[in-house]
């Protein structure tokens, strides 16, 4: 054997059963990742007549549901996107007076963002906006089939990795 030429070992076969495993799981990703667009598309649908875009109203989401008014930094992060998207967002969202921009106490530097009465009533609007898409996607199922899936998406989410909080 010439010890310069290296061989890659081959596969081992699947089996029947990892071969139809594979394949499922194969599907219920195209699946899922497919059930994503529609509600993103709904969503958008739902959220064009506010004037607020998906990632304006994730920023709002996320400024309501934070224990004290969060830093632009802070927002980044949870967002998981650059600082510089936020400021866009924010920009938008200040000009339809939605939120604004308070000065930290400890920190005159240091930026914070708080949700404005307007923001309030909007995020309410949101929150029926977002269960208006959720409906349409899954108008199909049951009571007891939302249920079942309900279940199964909370095994699902309980498994993944904690997200930062900040």
């Amino acid at each position: 054997m010439d010890p310069r030429t290296t061989t890659v070992p081959e596969p081992a076969a699947e089996t029947a059963a990892e071969s139809a495993a594979a394949e499922t799981t194969g599907r219920l990703a195209d699946q899922l990742l497919n059930l994503t667009k529609r509600l993103h598309r709904a969503q958008r649908r739902h959220l064009e007549p506010l004037g607020i875009t998906p990632a304006q109203s994730r920023l709002l989401r996320t400024v309501a549901h934070s224990e004290a008014p969060p830093r632009m930094a802070d927002l980044a992060r949870r967002l998981d996107v650059v600082p510089r998207a936020v400021t866009t967002l924010v920009d938008a969202l200040e000009a339809h007076e939605l939120v604004r921009r308070i000065p930290d106490p400890a920190s005159r530097r240091v930026i914070r963002i708080e949700l404005t009465e307007a923001g309030g009533a909007t995020l309410h609007r949101l929150r029926l906006a977002r269960r208006a898409a959720a409906e349409d996607l899954l108008a199909p199922l049951d009571d007891t089939q939302r249920e079942a899936l309900t279940a199964l998406l909370a095994t699902l989410d309980a498994a993944a990795p904690p997200r930062p909080r900040c």
